[in-house]
């Protein structure tokens, strides 16, 4: 009888990082990256990308400022994003141990389809998506966000794997 061992999504070896997921879940991946790249390239008005574009301020009555801070940092912020994205496909394409950089860039690009997914299920610190039914409309949406949220987890444990 052969033994199960659990390996974990992400795990640090002598070599550098390795991620554990099957076939389905990096094509799932990839997508997720290649939507995420046409969003970032598309309208800087789009409301799922709120979150990944935070006000600078936090004052009430200061459109302004934010408006000059998003003017002056958000194609920096972009070309960062697309940057850790271009990583994140070459790591899943290639299936070599990742560097530190490339993990990196998969905590940066996992993330940031979570916070595009959590502005469009609303999702907030009161409202756990894993307290979602199955029969929701949006319950597939919900499992790819806690999904999403696990794989995160688990890179965030191997870079403190040190």
């Amino acid at each position: 009888m052969a033994r199960w061992q659990f390996r974990p999504p992400v795990e640090r070896y002598k070599d550098g990082y390795r991620i554990n997921l099957d076939t389905d879940e990096r094509e799932l991946i990839l997508r997720l990256m290649r939507e995420l790249r046409g969003l970032l390239l598309g309208s800087s008005d789009n409301p799922t990308l709120v979150r990944l574009f935070p006000t600078a301020y936090h004052l009430p009555d200061d459109s302004e400022l934010d408006a000059e801070y998003q003017r002056l940092m958000r194609e920096e912020i972009v070309a960062s994003r697309l940057a850790g994205i271009d990583l994140v496909v070459d790591a899943f394409e290639d299936k070599p141990p990742l560097t530190e950089g490339q993990i990196m860039a998969v905590v940066q690009a996992v993330n940031g389809i979570r916070l595009v997914m959590a502005a469009v299920l609303d999702v907030s610190e009161d409202h756990d998506p894993d307290d979602i039914d199955d029969d929701h409309p949006n319950a597939g949406d919900y499992h790819l966000y806690s999904f999403l949220s696990w794989l995160l987890e688990w890179s965030v444990r191997a870079l403190a794997d040190r």
